[in-house]
């Protein structure tokens, strides 16, 4: 098989226990939650695997739409691309809503945290579709001088602030968000 699908196993692991876990429910943002996996030597988004539809919640409910498929995801996937660039043992990536107690949780935790400010981005940027991830990957490393573990932005308009967890695979990162949900009081 070439590894084809451990991507996929290694999501439907990290999706049980988020959608398994007390809090994580707290932290899904307005636009849903994804988490996704590259695979090694990724270059295109169908080499990313996601969640179709996101993961949603419903009261405390947590549970996605449909199973992890490769090419799932365009946003999220586009980051990990261009994180993989920087640090290719960085293969996942879950975001979660902006909110200044979760930064302070992760920086507790000892988690390397960066950000860019989509305020701050130049016009031709954001003007070329496609041109922003690059562009607040760039700030967000050039920023703390490494890849960090946690970027964020606080939104721009008809932008919602958001917070992206990186990791080595999708139950890592599942793990780290779940550890997070679990001590943040909305």
């Amino acid at each position: 098989m070439g590894g084809i699908g451990l991507e996929i196993e290694n999501l439907k692991k990290a999706l049980e226990m988020i959608t398994s876990s007390r809090g994580f429910y707290r932290l899904i943002p307005e636009v849903r939650t994804n988490i996704v996996m590259a695979k090694e030597n990724a270059k295109t988004v169908n080499d990313v695997a996601g969640i179709p539809g996101r993961i949603t919640v419903h009261k405390k409910d947590v549970f996605a739409c449909r199973e992890p498929e490769y090419g799932a995801s365009s946003h999220l996937a586009r980051l990990i691309l261009e994180i993989m660039k920087y640090d290719p043992t960085r293969r996942s990536g879950i975001n979660i809503r902006y909110d200044k107690a979760i930064i302070e949780s992760c920086e507790r935790m000892g988690l390397k945290v960066s950000y860019y400010d989509r305020r701050k981005e130049p016009r031709e940027i954001k003007e070329k579709e496609g041109a922003t991830i690059p562009w607040g990957v760039k700030v967000a490393i050039n920023r703390i001088g490494r890849v960090p573990d946690v970027i964020y932005h606080k939104g721009d308009w008809g932008k919602e602030p958001m917070i992206v967890l990186l990791a080595a695979d999708a139950v890592e990162a599942a793990r780290i968000a779940i550890k997070i949900g679990d001590e943040y009081e909305v």
